[in-house]
């Protein structure tokens, strides 16, 4: 069964957060699939992940661009569910459905602490998670931006 964490915004913007996870992703030999909502939001993170750092780029692709295999991609920014590009770790972003985790390692679902409908959102399914068994782990950003496990 896939694990379930939780990353609380607090201090960082997505766009910031998101990348160092994927590339720790990427460094363990794992896929990840970024599923989100707002497809403003998926070409926002395609641009960050292409320029992410000066010297490299987080190889990608978002879901139903041209030439687009998904199967044949590292990271899949999506709006859609399933696992197209046979991740191991599911990202969900902008109150995104999880849908069935089962066929993940671990989903993660990063919210902004700082949105409160994001917040009641991420409460809820911490509650759903626990009561079903999932094993839910909480992380936070520390004062130096280092995400701390709590519990």
């Amino acid at each position: 069964m896939a694990e379930l964490w939780f990353y609380h915004l607090e201090r960082s913007d997505l766009e910031r957060a998101l990348p160092p996870l994927l590339e720790k992703c990427l460094q363990r030999g794992w896929r990840a699939l970024v599923r989100g909502g707002l497809s403003e939001r998926l070409d926002s993170l395609d641009a960050t992940l292409w320029s992410y750092k000066d010297e490299s780029f987080l190889p990608h692709a978002v879901d139903g661009g041209a030439g687009v295999d998904p199967s044949r991609q590292p990271i899949l920014l999506t709006g859609k569910g399933g696992n197209p590009n046979g991740a191991q770790v599911l990202f969900l972003i902008d109150g995104a459905e999880p849908g069935d985790i089962s066929g993940f390692e671990r989903a993660c679902l990063v919210f902004d602490g700082r949105d409160e409908a994001a917040l009641v959102s991420a409460r809820s399914r911490w509650k759903e998670a626990k009561e079903s068994g999932i094993v839910a782990t909480y992380w936070f950003e520390s004062g130096d931006g280092k995400w701390e496990k709590k519990g």
